[in-house]
């Protein structure tokens, strides 16, 4: 009877048609995957029928099946929103009840834990204290909102350029006039002329051989001038750096020194140093201090190197000396014996929060340079930080979820995982974009984002729903006028009934 066929098509276009306005209505549902009907034929069973002479009684639908191909990213900056690019579901939690859904939106309850709309806990592996994720098992994630504990300072790594053409920190040079002087020399003392001049740290003698003459002796170097015609008031050289000038007349025998007058360090003063930088030192409470290094040019190619607290004294901490290309090539201890490592030098700051005092911080300038140009800084790291709170949190490609801090540190707070199945059509949709696992799907394969056949995140993007509103409305019309063919056979079969009925 083409009754039975035509009340079977018509089910079967009816349940197409809802399945093409589910679809529909959930074209702007965050990671929803669309469904197709798929539909069978049906035959009586009869032994003594030929089987090239069944006629089909109909149609049944024999499934629903949910399209799981990649719907659109788009990025919408919210930290917990997360996108899968790939396969996989996410791992939620219903009370202890496993779910899966592909909606990562998401948002934090009054514990901290990660959820959705509907309460469900977002599950992952968990990380601890020190930011290292356990992943034996998978938990809720929770985003912690205790401060992260202090570091102190250890070490401080400071890469300087000093300019080899600083002047040397001396004052004015000391003069001295030889104790058995009888001429009638006198001297208003001698001058540097060139601040920068190695030469300038040299002693020197200046020996009278009579009314006009004299020679210069640079004790330092062991060397001494020839015979020089001596006037008054005309500038003797000394080095390359300083000069002096005599008045009156000499006798012979007579002799004056001039030695170098180093400038004593004072960090109030920037005259006693040549160039300074500070850094942040914190201690074990996370306290900070200001620490304050000053280099001060003795020498050609040596430099004094003084450290300490901004509201402290700075000390000598040791000795830097650079070869004629500018390269470091020794340092010593304030005591003058070699440092264990080159450029490390040992600061002891004192702390008065409670923490442990004094506090020994290694000072590196293994990679200072002195090269003719400015005084500055190339690199300077300290390896502390403070106590911090935590200010924001994002979701990497491979599920980190990783901590931004207020002292500028950055810590794993746990790993978002995927779980995949061999059968994703044998899930049993559960409503509100979650799904169950069933023998037909197979067990969850839980793994990290961007292993074996794991897609990857992206955080701060959702997934839109992979419904294609234009073929839906093409669909639709389809199912329309399958849905009126059939009610047509019906109403065939009913003209044919009354034909035979008015016989």
């Amino acid at each position: 009877m083409g009754y039975q066929q035509g009340l079977s098509g018509l089910s079967a276009s009816s349940s197409d048609l809802d399945v093409i306005g589910n679809n529909i209505a959930n074209a702007n549902t965050v990671g929803f995957k669309s469904g197709t009907a798929e539909f069978a034929d049906m035959y009586a069973n009869s032994i003594a029928t030929a089987v090239n002479q069944q006629i089909g009684i109909g149609t049944q639908l024999s499934e629903v099946q949910q399209q799981f191909s990649q719907g659109t990213i788009t990025t919408t900056n919210q930290a917990l929103n997360v996108a899968i690019n790939g396969n996989g579901f996410f791992q939620m939690s219903n009370s202890g009840t496993l779910t899966y859904s592909r909606n990562g939106v998401f948002q934090l309850d009054k514990n901290g834990y990660i959820t959705n709309a509907q309460g469900l806990q977002l599950m992952g592996y968990g990380a601890n204290a020190a930011g290292v994720i356990n992943t034996a098992q998978t938990v809720p994630l929770q985003v912690p909102t205790a401060n992260i504990a202090p570091s102190p300072t250890t070490s401080i790594t400071a890469g300087l350029n000093l300019n080899a053409q600083d002047n040397l920190m001396l004052g004015t040079p000391i003069v001295a006039a030889g104790t058995g002087n009888t001429g009638s020399l006198s001297t208003t003392g001698a001058t540097i002329t060139n601040a920068a001049s190695g030469t300038n740290t040299d002693d020197y003698t200046i020996n009278f051989t009579g009314p006009g003459t004299y020679t210069v002796t640079d004790n330092t170097l062991g060397t001494t001038s020839d015979s020089q015609t001596f006037t008054a008031g005309t500038a003797i050289t000394l080095g390359n750096g300083q000069s002096i000038t005599f008045s009156g007349t000499p006798a012979d025998g007579d002799s004056y020194t001039v030695k170098p007058n180093p400038t004593a360090f004072n960090q109030a003063s920037s005259t006693t140093y040549n160039y300074s930088t500070s850094t942040t030192a914190y201690d074990s409470l996370g306290g900070s201090q200001t620490v304050n290094m000053y280099f001060a040019k003795t020498a050609a190619g040596t430099w004094n190197v003084y450290a300490g607290t901004s509201t402290g004294t700075a000390t000598l901490v040791g000795q830097a000396n650079f070869n004629s290309s500018g390269t470091l090539i020794g340092t010593t201890n304030p005591d003058g014996s070699a440092t264990k490592t080159l450029g490390a030098f040992n600061v002891s700051i004192p702390t008065s929060d409670g923490s442990s005092t004094p506090q020994n911080i290694a000072l590196n300038l293994g990679a200072t340079t002195q090269y003719g140009g400015k005084d500055g800084v190339n690199s300077l790291s300290t390896d502390g930080y403070a106590a911090g709170q935590l200010t924001s949190f994002t979701v990497g490609t491979d599920g980190t979820l990783t901590g931004n801090y207020s002292n500028g540190q950055t810590a794993a707070l746990g790993q978002v995982v995927l779980a995949n199945f061999s059968n994703q059509n044998g899930l049993v949709d559960l409503g509100n974009n979650q799904y169950g696992q069933t023998a037909a799907s197979g067990v969850a394969q839980i793994s990290s984002p961007g292993s074996t056949n794991h897609g990857v995140l992206q955080g701060g993007s959702v997934e839109n729903s992979n419904v294609d509103l234009t073929s839906e409305l093409v669909n639709l019309i389809t199912a329309q006028r399958n849905y009126q063919a059939n009610a047509q056979t019906i109403k065939t079969q009913q003209t044919v009934d009354q034909t035979l009925i008015n016989l």
